[in-house]
């Protein structure tokens, strides 16, 4: 690889934090470019290396993905992850379906002061009664460490961010889960995902109110 990756993106989590999760599960060192202003964005935007206009915006092989382009295919192929092994339509499977729940996570800093705590709850039950008791009978069956084959997938890799910024809005959520309570503590321990858990490293903090601000004053209309 000629170059490190780059990323564009407020600082903070986002959408972008599962791409930092994914690359530093794949041992992939990725530098950072963070957006403050509507100007930045719109630089890159109006930049001829941009396939498409929106955030996050991935920078790799002399090309700007942004999110529309963002493809795990294309970074298994062009980074050499082995995030993937040979079950991509089960992987995709699952990947897409932990992401509907994490999409409510990411967008709960957003929400009114009123509306959080009702939010809260909301997750907490689509969690426990739609989305967890799946991953806990995939685990319970197949007896092994991961969800899908014997090596670590982007399925664990976006399961164990969703289950991990869950616990910190509901440090409980997984008391029913016995399965998922062992799963959640191996693939923390991964060598790689245990350095990006670790104090000092780019995983980005729960969202705060000068998060939620930088990404409104990003997004403003022009």
């Amino acid at each position: 690889m000629e170059s490190r990756p780059k990323l564009h993106y407020p600082n903070g989590r986002g959408r972008m934090e599962s791409i930092r999760w994914a690359l530093a599960a794949a041992g992939v060192e990725f530098d950072e470019e963070f957006l403050e202003t509507r100007d930045q964005l719109q630089n890159l935007q109006n930049g001829e290396c941009l396939l498409h206009k929106s955030l996050p915006i991935l920078e790799i092989i002399g090309l700007r993905i942004g999110e529309n382009g963002f493809s795990n295919n294309f970074l298994d192929t062009h980074l050499g992850f082995r995030l993937y092994g040979n079950y991509l339509t089960k992987i995709d499977m699952y990947v897409e379906g932990t992401l509907d729940l994490l999409e409510m996570i990411i967008m709960h800093p957003f929400l009114k002061p009123d509306d959080k705590e009702k939010d809260v709850v909301g997750m907490t039950q689509k969690a426990i009664l739609r989305y967890f008791p799946v991953f806990e009978k995939i685990l319970r069956d197949h007896g092994q460490t991961f969800l899908v084959g014997n090596q670590l997938s982007l399925a664990d890799v976006i399961l164990l961010q969703t289950i991990l910024a869950l616990e910190e809005l509901v440090p409980n959520i997984l008391a029913s889960f016995t399965y998922l309570q062992e799963y959640s503590v191996k693939i923390s321990n991964i060598p790689t995902i245990k350095k990006f858990l670790a104090p000092g490293s780019k995983k980005k903090p729960p969202p705060d109110d000068v998060y939620v601000k930088t990404v409104y004053t990003v997004f403003a209309p022009l």
